[in-house]
């Protein structure tokens, strides 16, 4: 597991769910290699994001 502190987190876009439209996952480059990330609070990814976005160190673009 890579410790929050240095993971390298870029590109982060909000993906939609295909069926519903509904928000449900972030498309992120982390540590070079590009994820999808579902929006859950158990999710280890997710909780970085969200502290990042929080502190105002990431943003996350619209969905496409």
């Amino acid at each position: 597991m890579t410790l929050p502190n240095t993971m390298v987190i870029t590109n982060a876009r909000y993906k939609p769910d295909h069926f519903s439209g509904e928000i449900t996952s972030i498309i992120a480059t982390i540590n070079g290699v590009e994820c999808l990330v579902p929006i859950a609070d158990d999710n280890y990814d997710y909780r970085e994001i969200k502290r990042r976005l929080d502190a105002g160190t990431l943003t996350i673009a619209d969905a496409d």
